[in-house]
């Protein structure tokens, strides 16, 4: 019997549901929360760069390495902010959706689910996506991009098959 598992996920919480017959209640299999979702950016980041940092030095974007300190004493932009290539908070989102992936791979292995419905915030499911596993992608039946993580489990079928209609 095909049994398919039904995510809702966004960057702070994943259910998970297991439904083997769709005449049956969905039965929650689990409920993974992230332990970042409810800190504040403030509370992510435990050093903050001042405004000037790294931008006299050679290290620095745009700098030129093995150049006399002549050419290179006033290298990028004085008083630039220092912007990191990803926030703290998108830092969490990705270790979270590694961490679902993992989980997804591991119960796969063990031959929990055939198939997978995954519907997450539309920020969060790309992350999601490229974290997938290569061995529970091609599980996956329908993507939906919507936040279901509050729906209550008597309304999410619903949900999920007018979703699915609608992409049919």
């Amino acid at each position: 019997m095909q049994t398919t598992w039904i995510m809702v996920a966004n960057a702070g919480r994943a259910r998970i549901f297991s439904e083997s017959d769709p005449s049956q209640p969905l039965q929650e299999v689990e409920d993974m929360v992230s332990p970042a979702a409810h800190l504040r950016e403030l509370d992510l980041v435990t050093d903050k760069m001042s405004p000037t940092s790294a931008t006299n030095s050679g290290h620095n974007v745009g700098g030129t390495q093995g150049v006399g300190f002549a050419h290179n004493a006033k290298v990028g932009t004085p008083n630039s902010q220092y912007q990191p290539a990803q926030t703290p908070t998108e830092h969490e989102a990705e270790k979270f959706a590694k961490d679902i992936s993992n989980y997804l791979k591991q119960a796969h292995n063990e031959g929990r689910f055939n198939q997978l419905v995954i519907s997450a915030s539309p920020q969060f499911l790309g992350t999601l996506r490229s974290n997938l596993d290569s061995t529970v992608q091609p599980l996956v039946k329908l993507e939906i991009n919507k936040d279901y993580t509050q729906v209550p489990v008597q309304q999410l079928r619903e949900q999920i098959n007018a979703q699915q209609d609608k992409s049919q």
